[in-house]
């Protein structure tokens, strides 16, 4: 067997006006926010799928349907932490994190250190094996025109 695998997670978002903007588990000031079934956290759902790849064991969709009502409005900060559980199970943890949040605005820089430390929690990790990024699209395309925002995600897990 396998002693590290890596994982890669995507996960894009419409943003509406007027709606809650949770990114990295931190609620940050804007006038539009990304709309979904959970609390739509398009970082923490593109890890969640990287880990989950790297292990094998399908996809978001596949465990936090977005027809099952008991993950409506959820934080995916539950959702991350039930991912790490299904890892535990089949003998895998995590290596490392590595993402990066494609969006024109709000910037989120100043929010990363927060963010780093609500995943760092969630997964059970160092903050110190979680890296998150930013850029914006250059005004181009659906996220150039704030109308959707978009993350992805690679990871290391490794066999215990």
């Amino acid at each position: 067997m396998a002693k590290i695998k890596v994982g890669f997670g995507f996960d894009v978002h419409q943003l509406k006006q007027q709606h809650p903007f949770i990114l990295g588990g931190v609620n940050l000031e804007h006038t539009s926010g990304a709309f979904g079934h959970s609390d739509a956290d398009v970082l923490l759902h593109a890890i969640c799928d990287a880990l989950l790849g790297a292990a094998n064991l399908r996809d978001i969709g596949f465990h936090f349907s977005n027809t099952d009502d008991r993950w409506k409005g959820i934080s995916s900060l539950v959702l991350l932490q039930n991912v790490v559980a299904l890892l535990a199970e089949k003998n895998w943890q995590i290596g490392n994190i590595d993402a990066m949040v494609c969006l024109e605005a709000p910037k989120i820089n100043p929010h990363i250190p927060a963010m780093k430390a609500h995943i760092a929690q969630a997964a059970g990790i160092s903050e110190e094996d979680i890296s998150i990024k930013a850029t914006t699209n250059e005004k181009l395309g659906f996220i150039g025109r704030e109308e959707g925002v978009v993350a992805y995600a690679v990871c290391l897990i490794e066999r215990l």
